[in-house]
């Protein structure tokens, strides 16, 4: 009996020593990921749509990291370049046509008469905002959508349509004068 408490005791004493010893080398060895991937990373709309010719914003910051051209996202815009630009100390760009060009947000609207539930769409969508089965109808999560425009074109029946997103009352802007078309007219927005 004292040999198998002189074993247990050994055997968690050093299982002690062997955890703290994993515990301080994960401390000090510790591998910090670039700094600068992620602060690209935070400044890029997180759309995943690969119009810049990577499969996601992560990747893309990486080569931006390491010598890629800031001017390759669309959805990003001129604001996302300007961005860049102060981050790195570079000089902006204009956006780069072959990647697209700036629009306004959109969401994807799923047209659920016409669905027929191929499921096409959903295993494009990069970040999981459409639901539903197969043969049955699919929708679209809303606030989960980023507008990459990846699940139109696979759509067999053409059911899928990008609106543009209306501004909410946080996002909502006086017009600019010159754009006003009598100079009498006073900008109103109404709250509903």
């Amino acid at each position: 009996m004292n040999e198998l408490l002189i074993a247990t005791a050994t055997l968690v004493i050093f299982a002690f020593l062997c955890g703290g010893l994993l515990g301080f080398a994960s401390i000090k060895f510790k591998v910090d990921g670039d700094p600068i991937v992620e602060q690209i990373n935070n400044i890029l709309p997180q759309t995943q749509c690969g119009q810049c010719g990577y499969p996601g914003c992560k990747p893309y910051a990486e080569a931006i990291a390491d010598g890629e051209k800031i001017n390759r996202c669309p959805p990003g815009g001129e604001a996302g370049i300007k961005a860049l630009a102060e981050l790195l100390d570079v000089e902006p760009l204009e956006l780069d046509d072959e990647c697209g060009e700036e629009a306004p947000q959109r969401v994807a609207y799923i047209r659920e008469d016409e669905c027929i539930g191929c499921t096409k769409c959903i295993q494009v969508c990069p970040v999981d905002a459409i639901v539903g089965a197969a043969k049955l109808m699919h929708t679209v999560i809303e606030s989960e959508c980023t507008g990459c425009d990846l699940c139109v074109p696979v759509c067999p029946v053409d059911c899928i349509d990008m609106p543009e997103v209306a501004p909410n009352i946080n996002e909502w802007q006086w017009p600019k004068p010159y754009l006003l078309t009598n100079n009498n007219e006073i900008p109103v927005k109404v709250i509903s």
